[in-house]
């Protein structure tokens, strides 16, 4: 008996346990006696401590699946904030505040955050590393690396973050699309600076157009070696200036930078114009050395030699010095020819020509066709037929005759300006009495091979009369008197004609 009430006692005590820990209202049998791992109708129980660890387990478990959602809510919130063009429907059903998210960054949402990073900055393309140096050209151009987009662009496409290693671009591996200044070169005070030249290099001519391009209008030719300012570059096209043109040339007929400064050594007329009513030109550079020659203002003379003080200049009598202070020294270039300036050019060259010949015309039925001279028992007569021809036998006939400077005597004695003015006087035409001033005279003559008899050779402070058969007559030094000579006995300046 007392072993059936203890064991009643004992099942009521459970079962009291049993109701408190696990209220009516949200305990099913069904549900929370199988957890235990027992059925609920076989009256079989657990003891307290079985209840208790099998409670401890469930929390634990509702602990953790609040954990989970919790980093599941701020992965779709990384996400959405990371992609602008989320669905906004999407974060509306899972609504964010402070108090059911904690701000933590999940693997997919640094994933995603990292692809943007890399879409926006282009770090997705390998570390490019260009080499941004200059150097010249046989052009004489500088070159720079200035854009090499299109070589990241193409790497970008070859390579993936995970395989890109660091890429070095040469200075050729990209074609600058800027316009390059030639570099100015160190220069001595006064002095020019050819580096900005650009310079011709062509046979006959190049022609400037008004547009970088083969059907853009001319508007003016560039001469060989001839030269104009450097403004810019597009493509293959330089734009200059030179005279009064502005335009674009072909970059593969000029040079330009260091180029243009050598070829200005070789093919440029450094030239000192003299400022000073008589120039007297000494044997040494010293005011006090012996006259080589004189030399009247506005003459232009061919530069030899130069220190700081004086300069070594080409005259008839030979190459003496004169002090910088009365000179103006300049290298000397043809200018580029408009087309406007040619054709007025052509035109006048024409009525000039047209009225020359006319006075010519005139004046030769006054005298022989042709005239000879003798000096030292020697006769010149000039070939072939014609004005030019006229004139040259004409001042053939003083041969020997005396040189005095400033003269403008056939007979008594003249200089070297005033014998081919005083010999073209005859034909009716007027000449300057300045041999500087004579080099613009009439039209120009390519070459000593296309010239004729008749045409005005000119030098360094000298001029002569092309008799042909590659010789001139001209009223040459103090000490000789008129006389014939090879016409390249000295450095050739221009070739002028009249007729």
């Amino acid at each position: 008996m007392r072993k059936t009430i203890t064991r009643v006692t004992a099942c009521s005590i459970i079962a009291a346990l049993v109701i408190t820990t696990f209220p009516a209202s949200t305990v099913k049998a069904s549900t929370i006696l199988p957890a235990v791992g027992l059925p609920a109708i076989t009256g079989v129980g657990s003891n307290i401590k079985d209840i208790q660890a099998e409670k401890a387990r469930i929390k634990a478990k509702e602990e953790s699946a609040k954990v989970h959602k919790r980093e599941s809510v701020s992965s779709e919130v990384a996400l959405a904030s990371a992609d602008s063009s989320a669905d906004e429907s999407q974060q509306t059903q899972m609504p964010v505040t402070p108090e059911n998210v904690q701000k933590v960054e999940t693997p997919a949402s640094k994933a995603l955050n990292a692809q943007k990073a890399e879409e926006a900055t282009g770090a997705k393309a390998a570390t490019i590393e260009v080499t941004d140096a200059k150097s010249i050209g046989d052009d004489g151009a500088v070159k720079v690396v200035t854009n090499s987009s299109k070589i990241i662009d193409e790497q970008k496409v070859k390579e993936t973050p995970q395989e890109a290693e660091t890429l070095t671009v040469s200075v050729d591996a990209a074609v600058p699309e800027i316009e390059i200044r030639p570099e100015s070169g160190d220069v001595a005070e006064g002095e020019q600076d050819l580096t900005t030249s650009v310079i011709a290099q062509v046979d006959g001519y190049v022609n400037v157009r008004e547009t970088p391009s083969e059907e853009g209008e001319i508007v003016g030719k560039l001469y060989n070696h001839s030269a104009g300012e450097w403004i810019g570059k597009e493509g293959d096209w330089y734009k200059i200036s030179s005279g009064n043109v502005v335009g674009y040339v072909k970059g593969e007929y000029v040079v330009t930078g260091q180029a243009a400064v050598k070829l200005a050594a070789e093919v440029g007329i450094r030239t000192a114009t003299v400022h000073t009513t008589t120039l007297r030109i000494r044997e040494e550079a010293n005011a006090d050395s012996t006259i080589l020659g004189l030399v009247p203002d506005g003459d232009k003379l061919t530069v030899v030699e130069e220190t700081d003080e004086w300069v070594k200049v080409s005259i008839e009598e030979g190459d003496g010095w004169v002090s910088k202070e009365f000179v103006s020294i300049v290298t000397e270039f043809p200018q580029a020819e408009s087309k406007a300036e040619e054709e007025a050019r052509l035109k006048k060259e024409k009525s000039e020509r047209e009225k020359a010949n006319a006075a010519a015309q005139k004046a030769n039925k006054k005298q022989q066709s042709s005239s000879t001279s003798s000096g030292g028992g020697v006769s010149y007569s000039a070939p072939g037929s014609g004005l030019g021809t006229s004139v040259a036998n004409y001042g053939l006939q003083f041969v020997g005759n005396p040189y005095v400077y400033g003269g403008t005597s056939l007979t008594n004695g003249t200089d070297c300006s005033g014998f081919t003015m005083g010999v073209y006087k005859n034909f009716g035409v007027s000449l300057p009495h300045s041999s500087g001033a004579q080099r613009s005279v009439g039209y120009a003559v390519g070459s000593l091979a296309e010239a004729q008899p008749g045409d005005i050779i000119c030098y360094s402070g000298h001029v002569a009369i092309y008799i042909g058969g590659g010789q001139i007559v001209h009223a040459s030094t103090k000490a000789t008197g008129i006389k014939v000579s090879s016409a390249s006995y000295r450095q050739i300046l221009a070739i002028r004609r009249i007729f």
